[in-house]
């Protein structure tokens, strides 16, 4: 039965493809950035949760067989105290994962300054196992280390997979994505009653 599970699961992995470089159609795939702030998976989480717990909550007082106004305090207090915990919960977390990605960058920025000929030789062997020809990485990561600002955002890109540019999500854009989802999401089981 295992090989049987394990070719399954390559063959599943497989249909996915390898994305390539192609000159087709995109169908509107390039991002606007509202993925990488967090925003988008709090809100997307927010609705999930907020329309399967409430309705869930909301069955199980409609099944017991209780009044319409019970059912609708119930839901209501579902609703409010799923999407304050959701909330305080994508604060929380989106908080933690920016400070642990400062922190990173800050490490990267000492290493940078303490050690700049070390940190030149590592961009190179990164660009090189990237399959860059020696003597072009380590051109390429000597003209990078020049100036402090491109060596550090090079560095951040290559090593860490960090894009400072693009900012590193904010809590409160997390956290009222996700309340706000949540509480609209948790509506809808709500609405009939």
């Amino acid at each position: 039965m295992l090989p049987q599970l394990q070719a399954a699961h390559r063959n599943a992995r497989g249909r996915r493809g390898r994305l390539v470089p192609h000159s087709g159609p995109t169908d509107g795939e390039q991002s606007t950035g509202a993925g990488k702030t967090g925003t988008l998976r709090a809100a997307i989480f927010g609705v999930n949760d907020g329309l399967v717990s409430n309705a869930a909550l909301i069955m199980g007082f409609a099944g017991a067989d209780q009044p319409r106004t019970l059912i609708v305090l119930a839901g209501i207090s579902g609703l409010l105290a799923g999407a304050f915990s959701m909330g305080a919960g994508e604060y929380l977390s989106m908080r933690v994962q920016r400070e642990v990605l400062e922190r990173m960058l800050h490490l990267e920025a000492h290493e940078l300054g303490s050690d700049p000929d070390g940190e030149m030789a590592e961009l190179a062997e990164l660009y090189e196992r990237k399959g860059v020809p020696a003597e072009l990485a380590q051109s390429l990561a000597v003209e990078l280390s020049k100036d402090p600002e491109t060596a550090l955002d090079t560095h951040a890109r290559e090593e860490l997979g960090i894009d400072p540019q693009e900012g590193l999500g904010s809590p409160w854009g997390a956290a009222a994505s996700s309340f706000v989802t949540f509480s609209l999401g948790a509506l809808v089981p709500l609405v009939p009653f």
